[in-house]
């Protein structure tokens, strides 16, 4: 059985509640709850947010290198953290990068990723579908 951790970033803790037209109206956990009945058989998945950046970087450095993969919403922190790009290329474990939304039809400093460059693959657009894409592609 694999071990995934599901990391989101800042703002994610809203979910549900907050930008409904971007976002949906559906809260992280109850979707968590989701993943981890169709993930039963062949993944165990552990979820962890903060609006922290150190936090979000301690996490990465403690299980990048005992885990088999790491599904990553970094929220805002994908567009200005150096410090992440840097954590997610110290480790062995392979991260996904997902996002909600598709930065890409939204305002231009969100076409830019810091952290593309040291993921396994990007995934975003699909809401919430997202990350459990992210799962498949780490499975």
């Amino acid at each position: 059985m694999k071990k995934i951790l599901i990391l989101n970033g800042p703002n994610l803790n809203l979910l549900g509640v907050r930008e409904k037209g971007i976002y949906g109206d559906q809260s992280f956990e109850s979707y968590l709850e989701t993943l981890k009945e169709r993930f039963a058989a062949n993944a165990e998945l552990e979820y962890f947010q903060s609006n922290t950046e150190g936090f979000i970087i301690d996490k990465i450095h403690e299980v990048g290198f005992s885990y088999d993969g790491i599904v990553l919403n970094a929220g805002a922190y994908t567009h200005t953290s150096v410090a992440i790009a840097d954590a997610i290329a110290a480790i062995n474990t392979p991260v996904i990068e997902v996002h909600i939304s598709n930065v890409h039809q939204r305002e231009s400093f969100r076409h830019h990723s810091y952290l593309s460059k040291s993921c396994k693959g990007v995934i975003l657009g699909f809401g919430l579908d997202s990350y459990r894409l992210g799962i498949e592609s780490l499975l």
